[in-house]
């Protein structure tokens, strides 16, 4: 499930799985269905 926060005056949208923020609730949406907590590609 995706989340909303404020942050510097707009909203972001938080994977629950990772913490990744997105602009785009699309692109958060989109991510989460695909994000794997357990090797982030965003580590790599």
């Amino acid at each position: 499930m995706v989340a909303t926060t404020e942050k510097d005056g707009a909203t972001w949208y938080r994977c629950d799985e990772c913490g990744m923020l997105f602009d785009v609730e699309q692109d958060a949406k989109a991510h989460e269905e695909n994000c794997d907590t357990d090797s982030p590609s965003y580590l790599q």
